[in-house]
């Protein structure tokens, strides 16, 4: 394997996921942002600002801002501040998002069967690992070169 198909890889499978939320979008009348807004903070509920969303999605600050503030008015999310410190928020999905929330598990869950279709549960678990292993030295990379 190259460069080239390793990134090409990974665009395809980010293609699929995102293909997955916009049957979720169509369904639910949001935009992909909101999905990922949603999908994230739900799959991630130690996760819960702003920030966390822009630096874990890799997305702009501003299109965040805007699609939170979107969710905020569809009563699907609601923010609250910090006790230690009211200048963050954290962000929490309301009952309203339930159905989005389920519909996103069953797409995942569909998503990841089809992915790793003639995967045995230990290649699973070494694809894991590698990954960990990828992702920590894509960080050092980045902190290495402040990007």
């Amino acid at each position: 394997m190259n460069i080239t198909d390793f990134l090409v890889s990974i665009r395809r499978i980010n293609k699929m996921h995102e293909s997955m939320l916009k049957e979720i979008c169509e369904e639910y009348e949001l935009s992909l942002l909101e999905a990922n807004i949603i999908s994230f903070l739900h799959n991630h509920p130690s996760k819960d600002t702003a920030r966390d969303i822009v630096e874990l999605r890799m997305l702009s600050k501003g299109n965040v801002s805007r699609a939170v503030e979107v969710l905020i008015q569809k009563r699907l999310l609601e923010r609250e501040p910090d006790q230690q410190d009211r200048r963050k928020m954290h962000l929490s999905l309301l009952p309203a998002s339930r159905g989005i929330t389920d519909a996103i598990d069953d797409k995942q869950n569909v998503f990841f069967k089809e992915l790793f279709s003639g995967f045995s549960e230990q290649e699973k678990q070494q694809l894991w690992k590698f990954n960990e292993r990828i992702l920590k030295n894509a960080d050092d990379i980045m902190r290495r070169r402040d990007i």
